[in-house]
């Protein structure tokens, strides 16, 4: 089992060196800050809280656990062409064409496989802006990661949350795992990238985290 998604700050290539400071057992997991789940993907615990303010990502885990056949026979229409890019992008700036369902579900993978650098960048009005990514491969759904990534999330005790990371894990006890991967404090201004959603992810939110 794998990542469904490329995801900015992934820590699929970390994982041999996070390894070493994972505790041997514990009770429930709790990651309040998912995004593709790479760590969660490699531990698969029975028990976990998993959280992540990207409404459209959590999406995209509730609908491959519930219905990941329609969501790869959506996919399978899905075409890598720039004309085609731009008009899938351009489905959240008309609000009655995008819902959280199958069909949005399927334009966060697209998106995320086709454009630029695979980063999920939005503007202040919360529209996807981040520019086609002119790969020469053609697009197929994973379906294989898709399918496995379901059969996770339904044979586990994995509740799937989208808000505030303090209060994901008010639940958390002794003997629970906590990790927490969040947004990178920016070294300054101009190396700031907080537009992973709407609000951001500002400096009191590092304090208070």
């Amino acid at each position: 089992m794998k990542p469904f998604l490329k995801w900015a700050g992934g820590k699929t290539q970390l994982l041999p060196e996070l390894r070493k400071y994972l505790p041997p057992e514990f009770n429930r997991y709790y990651e309040p800050f998912v995004g593709a789940g790479a760590v969660l993907f490699e531990l698969q615990p029975y028990t976990a809280v998993i959280n992540d303010v990207n409404a459209e990502l959590i999406n995209c885990y509730n609908m491959i656990k519930w219905f990941p056949k329609m969501l790869v026979m959506e996919l399978s229409g899905y075409k890598n062409d720039e004309d085609f890019y731009y008009s899938v992008r351009a489905l959240d700036r008309v609000r009655n064409n995008f819902k959280p369902d199958v069909e949005s579900a399927a334009r966060t993978i697209y998106l995320n496989k086709t454009c630029f650098n695979g980063l999920y960048r939005v503007n202040s009005k919360g529209q996807f802006n981040t520019p086609y990514g002119r790969y020469k491969n053609e697009f197929k759904p994973d379906e294989e990661t898709i399918l496995a990534v379901s059969k996770y999330l339904n044979e586990s005790q994995v509740t799937i949350l989208s808000g505030d990371f303090e209060t994901t894990v008010k639940d958390a006890r002794e003997g629970d795992f906590v990790y927490f991967d969040p947004p990178y404090d920016p070294v300054s201004e101009t190396a700031n990238f907080t537009a992973y959603n709407s609000g951001g992810f500002s400096r009191g939110d590092q304090a208070r985290l």
